[in-house]
């Protein structure tokens, strides 16, 4: 059984997690470019080559009008309509709908707001869309049987979004996460996004420490943000008693 293990010491963010699953892929520069064509120009997914302690993987980033940011207010039909009209898999298509409906209803229950009526902010712009869609295909391709974590490690302290300061875990955050084992650890940052949140609800299936697995592949992540600590978000592919993949996503120093 091919079996992923997401190690979320240092949480986990969409462009984290997409970096990571995209050195798994045997075609990364022909995933890049299909994954752009599909996004037809709104949004533009990049991947280089980065170094972070000492350890060289991959980073992933998205422009969108030749920005790194744009924050937008999003519906979620808007959201939806925009996942139903890109090409590519229905189940992808499927696989990232679902996801947006998990940080809806968190928003919805966060802000005492129907669901309908609920505008994203950070996690609504394009550049978030991307991520998802990038990861629901990633998966896709590379087609795990199982998919397991270890507890997430959400980080502490307070965090500036559209709607002021708010604590971390951001409070859509911690709703998407009920039910799954988290901690805060010793970083004081926001190591676990909404949008990294809700693609482990959706795609994860068991919490754990790492199982005895036969390792025979790594790829690394890299993020932009410099801490005090070292990042790792550690993602493991394996299939135990067989040939298998670990991915290890490394996303800041």
């Amino acid at each position: 059984m091919k079996t992923l293990y997401i190690d979320c010491a240092m949480g986990c963010a969409g462009d984290m997690l997409t970096a990571a699953l995209l050195e798994l892929h045997p075609d990364r520069e022909g995933f890049i470019r299909r994954m752009n064509a599909v996004l037809n120009g709104k949004a533009v997914v990049s991947a280089v080559a980065d170094k972070k302690c000492g350890i060289v993987g991959t980073h992933v980033s998205v422009l969108i009008n030749g920005e790194h940011t744009h924050h937008h207010h999003t519906g979620i039909q808007e959201i939806r309509a925009f996942i139903d009209a890109v090409d590519l898999p229905e189940k992808v298509k499927a696989d990232a709908k679902a996801v947006y409906d998990i940080i809806a209803q968190a928003e919805s229950t966060a802000h005492g707001a129907e669901i309908e009526n609920i505008h994203f902010h950070e996690v609504g712009s394009l550049d978030a869309v991307a991520d998802v869609l990038c990861v629901c295909e990633l998966l896709y391709e590379i087609t795990p049987e199982k998919v397991m974590a270890s507890p997430v490690n959400v980080g502490y302290g307070h965090v500036k979004c559209a709607h002021g300061i708010v604590p971390v875990p951001a409070p859509a955050t911690e709703l998407i996460l009920r039910g799954v084992p988290m901690y805060s650890g010793r970083v004081e940052s926001e190591l676990c996004t909404p949008t990294g949140a809700a693609l482990l609800k959706y795609f994860v299936s068991e919490y754990g420490t790492m199982p005895v697995l036969k390792v025979s592949k790594a790829g690394y992540g890299t993020g932009k943000r410099i801490l005090k600590w070292p990042m790792w978000c550690a993602r493991f592919w394996a299939k135990p008693k067989a040939n298998a993949h670990r991915l290890l996503s490394l996303y800041a120093t």
